[in-house]
């Protein structure tokens, strides 16, 4: 019997031939990640367990993301800590403000993590690397700590779902639309400890930016991690990247899947995920009465050049609502010169939008743009449970970069083709 993509990356990492869904390994990581909320924990549990050294000075990534530039006296408390931690040990890859980005789009810009890599990370949206063909997922600060002294964590192989997605996308349909899409179908907890591998002649069409959204999302359907076969274009993605040699694993003609999902997306129309879960999802057109007061463009999931090259595309020439504030978060500092240099800039200013450093800010109701009670948000962000972007009475609605703009312009959740 063959196997799957993930299986194989971890049958590598475990030193084995092979490995079945449900065995127990320890595995040998490719890279270790933290930012500034998760690090001071597992630095704790480091200390803890009396380790006098880090297991690889250029296997661990510190990257002070989400309360930074420092928005109080605790988060720079904390950043202080990891910045310590990061000099004791000279670690290589660590970001100070003015070098940092938003750690799941400036680990694969920075070729840090590459294909066939086992990722963990303090944060549960480590899960996006699988874009690149590599096996990574989140875990606990405890456990994180413990593998920056030892090097290994254990796991449990996941059983994997294949999600063959096929079609012809329709106007303003993005990988955004695809994996709420997907999410919607199977629910939040659809994919519970699972791999999702994404195949499908849409996904080999999609440029590296929507891959990572996809993956990015896996976690909200519950997933161990989301995967996709390395092609041509994740080789030319990492060619002028990676760190270190990238080995390519593909899934097994043969290889079992626990439940196969064929998907077909031509009559797919951009959609929205109402409060307070991602798989409450509807088509823009059924929601389009819906007022709002904010739209957040960036995070993690799609504050990379093409999302917002989307979101220029629909506010050229237009001016968000005079009742809504819009805030842009280029993803990383290389993604916010870019967009300066092509006039995207330009174009978001003239539209009435304020744009930030990259931060993950809003997104997990940190600063940047927190919503007080009763307000809206449009945003382009993960996850949209209750109080997630602030107050608890708040809600947010997540959508695509194109009806996020399109949303901050008519004022309401609209469909970019209303314009």
């Amino acid at each position: 019997m063959g196997m799957t993509i993930a299986e194989k990356i971890l049958a590598a990492k475990a030193g084995k031939d092979s490995v079945k869904p449900g065995e127990l390994i320890m595995a040998r990581i490719d890279v270790a990640l933290a930012n500034d909320v998760t690090a001071p924990l597992a630095i704790k549990a480091f200390e803890d367990v009396g380790a006098e050294d880090v297991f690889d000075r250029e296997r661990i990534a510190l990257v002070p993301d989400h309360f930074t530039p420092n928005k109080d006296i605790k988060a720079a408390q904390q950043a202080k800590m990891v910045r310590e931690f990061a000099y004791k040990y000279w670690i290589k890859w660590y970001f100070e403000v003015g070098r940092v980005g938003i750690e799941h789009a400036l680990l694969p810009e920075q070729g840090i993590v590459v294909p066939g890599d086992l990722v963990i990370g303090a944060d549960s949206h480590t899960c996006t690397y699988g874009a690149l063909g590599a096996f990574a997922t989140g875990v606990g600060s405890t456990d994180l700590g413990c593998a920056m002294a030892t090097g290994e964590v254990w796991l449990k192989v996941p059983y994997t779902l294949r999600f063959n997605i096929e079609g012809k996308k329709r106007p303003y349909v993005t990988g955004k639309d695809i994996i709420l899409h997907i999410i919607g179908m199977i629910g939040v907890d659809g994919a519970r400890y699972r791999a999702m591998e994404f195949g499908g002649s849409v996904i080999r069409e999609l440029c590296m930016d929507e891959r990572f959204t996809i993956c990015n999302m896996a976690i909200e359907a519950g997933g161990k991690t989301g995967i996709i076969e390395p092609d041509d274009i994740t080789k030319e993605y990492v060619k002028e990247r990676a760190q270190r040699e990238p080995v390519y694993y593909t899934s097994d003609e043969d290889a079992s899947y626990e439940k196969v999902y064929d998907v077909d997306i031509s009559n797919l129309e951009p959609v929205v995920a109402l409060p307070h879960l991602p798989e409450n999802v509807k088509p823009v057109r059924e929601v389009n009465d819906i007022e709002i007061d904010q739209v957040v463009i960036g995070s993690c999931t799609n504050g990379r050049i093409t999302d917002l090259r989307q979101a220029a595309e629909v506010l050229k020439g237009r001016k968000v609502h005079p009742r809504v504030r819009l805030i842009v978060i280029p993803a990383t500092q290389k993604i916010w010169e870019q967009a300066m240099e092509e006039g995207l800039f330009k174009i978001f200013v003239e539209a009435g939008a304020a744009i930030s450093c990259p931060t993950c800010g809003p997104c997990l109701g940190g600063h940047m743009g927190i919503l007080a009670e009763g307000e809206r948000a449009v945003a382009t962000t993960n996850r949209n449970f209750v109080g997630r972007m602030g107050h608890p009475k708040s809600e947010v609605y997540l959508a695509s970069p194109y009806v996020a703009a399109a949303s901050a312009v008519a004022g309401r959740i609209a469909h970019p083709d209303e314009l």
